[in-house]
């Protein structure tokens, strides 16, 4: 295990070239599932857990680990798979201001694709999908796991914006009829950036990827004087299929029409790798999910900013 803590220390280093490396796991004999390395802070043999009757069905108890008390999230029951008990391994990781753990059968390796060869996932008609995005190697499907929407599952949606005084008349003044871009593949997350805007009173165009995002920018930006009297700024997810967050935030900043676009990077990974990649990629701002208070700001800010200019 420790070799392996080191692959993924350093695999670290393909963030912003569009590459995206994952720790691929199993719960049967069948199919691979693969989760961020930059979510897995570690990997160990479960520990002796300890029940809670109260807990989530999802939560098959809580174990120390590190020091810390944190939630084993048993990875069959979330995603209504037929498991076994041969569960031996936990995923721990760090997202969305929030230490887990995921029980897993076993943890495989690490491998690391290309963004543009990872697909979203097909649409399921009847229930919830905790797929983000599927890929092939070597002819295997890799599935990956939407550990975001399992964890919302459990804890409840994210708190809305806090009881403060926003001026409706000055943020419509201000905003001049442009919308803010939001860029994001996760239906949790685009459902509160949503919810955040509205209470505030900016309207948003939704996307689901940085592909669609840089095409919908660059179609924009083909009429002289558009993208400054249309968009505001733009909110954009890190990790993305096709295109992630840090190549997009790359190439607007190398298109000299779209260089000055105000791009705020909203990421369930947070930390001193996200804060240095943002001044590598020229991104004007760095938000980790989910805050509603500190997005809402942000958007704000920015608000005062074009005010000030």
């Amino acid at each position: 295990m420790a070799s392996l803590l080191e692959r993924i220390e350093a695999q670290t280093q393909l963030a912003g070239f569009n590459r995206l490396a994952l720790l691929l796991f199993r719960l049967d004999e069948r199919q691979i599932f693969g989760i961020n390395v930059l979510k897995v802070v570690a990997v160990q043999k479960c520990p002796s857990l300890t029940h809670m009757p109260s807990a989530h069905p999802f939560v098959a108890g809580v174990a120390e680990i590190r020091g810390q008390v944190v939630p084993v999230i048993d990875m069959w029951r979330a995603l209504d798979r037929h498991g076994d008990d041969s569960a031996g391994h936990i995923i721990v990781s760090e997202f969305n201001r929030s230490t887990q753990a995921f029980l897993v059968r076993s943890v495989d390796r690490i491998i690391h694709v290309d963004v543009e060869n990872v697909l979203p996932p097909p649409e399921v008609e009847n229930g919830p999908n905790y797929l983000t995005a599927i890929t092939l190697v070597h002819q295997q499907s890799i599935e990956i796991i939407d550990v975001e929407r399992i964890l919302a599952e459990i804890v409840g949606d994210a708190q809305g914006v806090a009881e403060t005084t926003v001026d409706d008349a000055a943020v419509k003044r201000a905003l001049a009829g442009r919308k803010v871009l939001v860029a994001d593949d996760s239906r949790v997350a685009r459902g509160h950036i949503q919810r955040v805007l509205d209470q505030i009173g900016v309207p948003a165009i939704m996307l689901n990827d940085g592909r669609q995002a840089l095409n919908y920018l660059q179609q924009l930006a083909a009429t002289p004087g558009a993208l400054e009297k249309e968009l505001l700024m733009l909110i954009s997810d890190v990790e993305m299929p096709d295109m992630d967050g840090y190549r997009l935030t790359t190439e607007i900043r190398r298109d000299p029409r779209l260089a000055g676009l105000h791009v705020l990077l909203h990421s369930s990974l947070s930390g001193i790798f996200n804060q240095s990649m943002i001044k590598r990629v020229g991104a004007d701002r760095f938000i980790a999910k989910l805050n509603a208070d500190e997005l809402a700001r942000a958007v704000l800010d920015r608000l005062d900013l074009q005010k000030a200019a």
